[in-house]
């Protein structure tokens, strides 16, 4: 019988939270294992449940929920965006220049999609989250990954940036709060970023998705504040997790700054907008409600909250155990430690997680996952309970004790 072979497109996409790690804990908890499963960022199963309002929003509006929608989303969706980015001082944010998507996954493939040719470069971070690199490489794009500084901070590196642009490249990505090493950026980092994109004419994408998840006295500043009257920025934001509604996939992006002359490539995201008929109308009926309603995710990341407590512990273990460090994260929702070459000496980190998984049944992600170049990181997510969290840190120290002595 004739192989039907996939695509050669896919021959170099990887998305390692969903991989042939996943695959392994599947297979295990087939046969009766229990996984602690530290892989993805879905709050949900862990007991962060949606605000009631915004539940019963949806529910209310599911009768005239049952068509599509404009192929840019529902107005009341779209207005609410333009309202949030407006209340932040950002002037050209309008409703015809926001998009609403199945998530924010499915705008950043739309994004690359209208933009990359064959061989046309985009700048993006390392770590990065990975469906960027996937997504501009689908679309025929050669990424260029900028590394971040573990050093200082997780903040991205200036110079490394500025040795990696060429004349075929064609925008950067910023991801800030960082996923997967939970960085804040500070804004003379932005604004180092932003004077490049000027410079060489760059389109800046701004993933923003964990904007309201910080933690301590961090901040966030919102790339687009910094680029009004200068260049095009595009923002990436949705309900997944400050909403706690990952499974309604409601996410937007909004192009504000100066758009003059980036009128064709916003034809191509319309025409493209347009191929996918519409985003899930009812889940966009959430959007105005929680956009505009009580913030519950303050009590979540405020002293004594889940989330600050939950990082304490999990970060508090983990930079115990010998021969690892973990920069304390300032936002989002994981861990991105890094074990000493010298005391570990890791040639394959995929073979590491799977090692763990199969040892102490807790899965988590390796860091050449994230597109970091060498295989001394892993992620891990702190969305249990301290309850189950502390027994998770064990088992890795525990895990970790027996590759020294071996």
């Amino acid at each position: 019988m004739v192989q039907i072979r996939k695509s050669n497109k896919l021959a170099n996409i990887c998305y390692e939270i969903r991989g042939p790690v996943l695959k392994e804990a599947v297979r295990m908890e087939e046969e009766g294992q229990r996984i602690l499963k530290l892989n993805i960022g879905n709050p949900a199963p862990f007991g962060f449940e949606a605000p009631d309002e915004i539940l019963v929003d949806v529910i209310r509006n599911l009768p005239i929920s049952q068509g599509y929608s404009e192929s840019k989303g529902l107005f009341s969706a779209r207005k609410a965006v333009m309202q949030k980015y407006q209340a932040m001082g950002i002037k050209s944010a309008d409703v015809n220049h926001v998009w609403m998507g199945n998530g924010v996954s499915e705008l950043i493939v739309m994004a690359m999609q209208g933009l990359l040719n064959d061989g046309d470069e985009i700048l993006i971070p390392a770590p990065d989250y990975p469906l960027w690199t996937a997504a501009a490489t689908l679309a025929g794009g050669y990424v260029r990954h900028y590394l971040c500084d573990e050093g200082a901070g997780w903040q991205p590196d200036i110079n490394d940036i500025k040795s990696k642009i060429s004349n075929k490249t064609k925008a950067i990505v910023i991801i800030n709060p960082n996923n997967p090493t939970g960085a804040v950026y500070e804004k003379g980092i932005l604004e180092s970023i932003i004077n490049l994109a000027e410079e060489h004419n760059l389109l800046i994408f701004s993933d923003e998705i964990y904007d309201k998840i910080l933690y301590d006295e961090a901040q966030h500043i919102p790339t687009a504040t910094l680029t009004e009257g200068r260049a095009p920025c595009i923002t990436f934001g949705g309900l997944s997790k400050v909403y706690r509604t990952a499974g309604f996939r409601s996410g937007w992006m909004v192009i504000t700054g100066d758009r003059s002359g980036i009128s064709d490539y916003i034809e191509g995201l319309d025409i493209l907008s347009s191929m996918r008929l519409c985003a899930n109308v009812p889940a966009q009926h959430a959007v105005q409600t929680a956009l505009g309603g009580y913030q519950s995710i303050n009590e979540l990341i405020a002293s004594g909250g889940r989330l600050y407590e939950q990082r304490k512990v999990a970060w508090e273990a983990l930079d115990a155990i010998p021969g690892v460090h973990c920069h304390k994260p300032e936002g989002a929702l994981y861990l991105f430690p890094r074990l000493d070459p010298k005391m570990y000496q890791i040639k394959n980190d995929m073979d590491l997680v799977l090692q763990f998984l199969r040892e102490e049944k807790v899965l988590i992600v390796q860091g050449t996952g994230f597109n970091w170049p060498t295989p001394d990181h892993v992620r891990f997510v702190f969305l249990p309970h301290v309850e189950e969290l502390i027994p998770a840190m064990d088992r890795f120290a525990a895990f970790l004790g027996r590759l020294r002595k071996r």
